[in-house]
C-alpha cells in the first residue's frame, strides 16, 4: 500500500508531491506557515486543493483540476485518521467509549468495539483509565487516549499534526516512546517541529519551505547534512551557504570559510553548505592570531540558557559558551564579537 500526494492549494501557496510506502513514517518539517498543516488537511479530506491528486492504496481520495470529474471522498470514508495537537476527546463519553468510537462508526458491535478499545488502551498504557471521563485525566493521558482512538479505527494512513506540542516537557518522552512502539508497522505522515521526533519516529523527512519541498531523504541524512537553514537550526547546527572556491566556501557576503569537504570534493563553483555545531565555536571580542582558523565577524542578537551554557545567537549563527565566559566578554544584544571555528570542525556538503 502506497500513499501518493500531488496537490496544489493556490490560495495558500502550497504545491508539493511525495509518496509514503506501506509501514513507513514520513515526517514533514518546516517553519510556521510553510504549508505542513495544509498538506494534512488535504490528505484528511478537510480541504479541497485547486489541483492535484491524493491516492491511498490505489484508490483516488482527491482529484481536482484534472479536466475531468473531480473526486473528494469525505473524511469518514477515506480510511485516514488525523491526530491533532489537542486530544479532542468527546467529554461526555468515557475513555473506553472514546476509543471505541472508531470501530463503532464502522459498524462493529458494541461489545466487539469495546474489546478493540481495551486492547489499544492497554497498548498505550492507560487501560486502568477506561471508565474515566476526559475531564478526569491529565493532558498526557488524554493524548495517549487520542492515540488509541486513532489507531482503533484501523486507518490505512495515520496523520499526526504535532501530537506532543501541547504537552508538558515531563510527559513528552514517555508518549514519544509509546508512539515509536505502536507506529512501527503503520503508514504515517507526521508534522513536527522537533528534531528528536523526526529522529525517533520517522524513516524519511521532507522539508517544506514556502509551500515547496526543499529537501527530502532519510532522516539521518537530512538532519546531519541539512540543505536549508531551517533544518540546520532544527538540528541545532549552524549553516552557511555559498559556492566552492579554491578549497573553501565563499558566501554571498564575501566570507571565505575553510572546512572539510566530502568525498568526492565539490567541483569548483558548485553550490555548497558549511555546517558546524554551536559547541565548535569559540567567541572573542577581536579576531585572534595564531593558527589559521575561520574568524567570522558577528553582532549578538540575544542570549539564552542552553543545557548549563549560554547560547549566543546572531542573525545567522549561534555559539555555546560558559556563563563565566559570557560575563567576562560582557556579551549582550548589540555587541560586536568574532566567532572562530577550526576548519576541521566544519563539514562541507554539496547541494
Amino acid at each position: 500500500m502506497t500513499f501518493r500526494y500531488d496537490a496544489a492549494v493556490a490560495g495558500r501557496g502550497v504545491d508539493v508531491a511525495f509518496e509514503v510506502a506501506a509501514g513507513e513514517t514520513l515526517a514533514l518539517l518546516g517553519p510556521n506557515g510553510a504549508g505542513k498543516s495544509t498538506v494534512l488537511d488535504v490528505a484528511a479530506g478537510l480541504l479541497r486543493p485547486d489541483s492535484g491528486r491524493v491516492e491511498l492504496a490505489g484508490r483516488a481520495l482527491t482529484v481536482a483540476g484534472a479536466g475531468g470529474r473531480d473526486v473528494l471522498v469525505p473524511p469518514h470514508d477515506r480510511q485516514v485518521s488525523l491526530l491533532a495537537q489537542e486530544p479532542l476527546l468527546f467529554p461526555h463519553l468515557s475513555v473506553l467509549d472514546n476509543v471505541a468510537f472508531g470501530p463503532r462508526s464502522r459498524g462493529m458491535g458494541r461489545s466487539a468495539s469495546r474489546d478493540v478499545a481495551r486492547r489499544w488502551l492497554a497498548e498505550v498504557g492507560i487501560e486502568d483509565l477506561a471508565a474515566r471521563r476526559p475531564g478526569e485525566i491529565s493532558g498526557g493521558q488524554a493524548q495517549r487516549a487520542a492515540v488509541a482512538r486513532a489507531l482503533a479505527a484501523d486507518p490505512r494512513l495515520l496523520l499526526l499534526d504535532e501530537p506532543m506540542a501541547a504537552l508538558d516537557v515531563a510527559v513528552t518522552p514517555a508518549l514519544r516512546q509509546t508512539l515509536r512502539r505502536v507506529l512501527a508497522d503503520r503508514t504515517v505522515l507526521l508534522v513536527t517541529h522537533d528534531a528528536l521526533d523526526a529522529l525517533l519516529l520517522a524513516d524519511r523527512v521532507a522539508v517544506i519551505e514556502g509551500g515547496r519541498i526543499v529537501d527530502h531523504g532519510e532522516t539521518s541524512r537530512v538532519l546531519s547534512r541539512p540543505r536549508s537553514r531551517f533544518t540546520a537550526q532544527l538540528a541545532g547546527l549552524n549553516m552557511l551557504a555559498g559556492t566552492w572556491d579554491d578549497g573553501a566556501v565563499r558566501t554571498a557576503t564575501g566570507l571565505r570559510i575553510e572546512g572539510t569537504p566530502g568525498d568526492p570534493a565539490p567541483a569548483a563553483g558548485a553550490d555548497v553548505v558549511a555546517v558546524f555545531p554551536p559547541g565548535a565555536v569559540s567567541v572573542f571580542l577581536e579576531p585572534p592570531g595564531g593558527s589559521p582558523r575561520n574568524a567570522l565577524p558577528v553582532t549578538v542578537t540575544h542570549l539564552e540558557p542552553h543545557g548549563g551554557q549560554v547560547r549566543v545567537r546572531t542573525t545567522e549563527l549561534s555559539a555555546d559558551v560558559t556563563p563565566q565566559a559570557a560575563a567576562e566578554l560582557d556579551l549582550a544584544p548589540g555587541a560586536s564579537a568574532c566567532f572562530v571555528v577550526k576548519a576541521a570542525e566544519i563539514a562541507v556538503h554539496a547541494l
